[in-house]
């Protein structure tokens, strides 16, 4: 069975190992993409109208291929932010928005709170963005083992992170508390299992992990701004 990327197209016999800890069939060898990249496009384009309504859409630190499909489409209003990449739209720090309030009606920040030595600033500066019937995929990587976050910010050195958080540019590994943490910024959260509404030919033809859960976010109605800061 031919693998296939809904990305970009294109079909080959397998993906590409990616990862530091090398992950088989990952990487998808036309557009970069891995497995989380093709989940997120298969979610969007089946359970969302993003690819139909016209909408405002906040991409923070956008993958090339992603930013690129995303742009060409004439009915969204698409706007990519992050402080370092030079493919981003605009150079912006994500704790730090300066955007007005309610700008937003699609919010997409996948894999990148890991990141961010404030998580807690950056999702309410998110939730502060997002329209009022907007939404918002906050994608983190988590580990479903750890009931607790573990972070400590004295570790700084990119060596002592990738030893401590698995990566050298991560602050911190997310436990089943990410979503706790989410909610305590102001967000309504649904985890959605829809990898697992389809079927294993297909997930194993689009190269997917069959246990990542989405997480969509949504504003609650019922916290103020002032109850946040």
């Amino acid at each position: 069975m031919l693998c296939h990327c809904p990305c970009c197209g294109s079909s080959f016999e397998k993906f590409l190992p990616f990862g530091i800890i090398q992950r088989l069939n990952a990487r998808c060898p036309r557009c970069g993409c891995l497995e989380r990249h093709r989940l997120l496009w298969l979610f969007l384009q089946s359970q969302t109208r993003l690819f139909v309504d016209h909408q405002k859409v906040l991409h923070v630190a956008p993958e090339p291929f992603l930013q690129k499909a995303l742009r060409a489409m004439p009915h969204l209003a698409y706007i990519s932010i992050d402080l370092a990449s030079p493919v981003a739209m605009m150079r912006m720090d994500i704790t730090d928005l300066t955007f007005p309030d309610d700008s937003f009606d699609c919010i997409l920040c996948y894999h990148v709170l890991e990141h961010i030595p404030d998580d807690s600033a950056a999702m309410r500066e998110l939730r502060r963005v997002l329209k009022p019937n907007g939404w918002a995929i906050l994608q983190s990587p988590v580990y479903r083992n750890r009931a607790t976050t573990y972070e400590d910010s004295c570790i700084v050195h990119p060596v002592d992170r990738e030893r401590a958080f698995g990566q050298s540019d991560h602050v911190r590994i997310y436990g089943a508390d990410y979503f706790q943490r989410l909610e305590d910024a102001g967000f309504r959260v649904r985890m959605d299992p829809f990898v697992r509404t389809l079927d294993p030919v297909s997930i194993e033809r689009y190269g997917l992990s069959a246990w990542e859960m989405i997480f969509i976010c949504t504003k609650d109605p019922h916290i103020h701004r002032r109850s946040l800061c």
